[in-house]
């Protein structure tokens, strides 16, 4: 299998747990499971057998930019920097989701920041804290 096979499956793997988180709010084995735990997990053993068998090929390491920027120039360990992002991310976007449902926080607020999660990570859940804040401070949002 190639680096861009296996990006192709895990980006299907991920996106089917972000599809779950969006469509499937009421049901709470998504966020407490699938998507926080099963998909994670499937992704963290991608990760752990591409990092296992590729890192020792790899120039560069992590003590600049310049060699982190060479680090990746393997597409392998590019991959497994990538397939890290997606089970992090959907392990944010979960929590994410439980969390609303915690805090009584409707679905339709929690879709944005879910969106955002799923594209630019760290954005989404600072935007899911603001509105988790001002779900706080103002009452409850219609």
């Amino acid at each position: 299998m190639t680096p861009d096979q296996v990006f192709q499956i895990v980006n299907l793997v991920a996106l089917s747990g972000w599809i779950l988180l969006a469509l499937l709010p009421g049901r709470p084995w998504v966020a407490t499971t699938v998507t926080s735990v099963g998909i994670p997990a499937l992704l963290a053993v991608v990760y752990v057998a591409v990092i296992a068998t590729f890192w020792s090929t790899s120039e560069g390491g992590f003590g600049s930019l310049p060699q982190v920027a060479q680090l990746f120039e393997n597409r392998w360990v590019l991959l497994a920097g990538w397939v890290h992002y997606l089970a992090f991310d959907l392990f944010i976007g979960s929590w994410e989701a439980r969390d609303a449902r915690a805090h009584g926080i409707p679905h339709w607020l929690v879709l944005p920041c879910l969106l955002l999660t799923f594209v630019f990570g760290p954005a989404g859940w600072l935007l899911y804290m603001v509105v988790r804040g001002a779900r706080g401070r103002a009452g409850a949002i219609a």
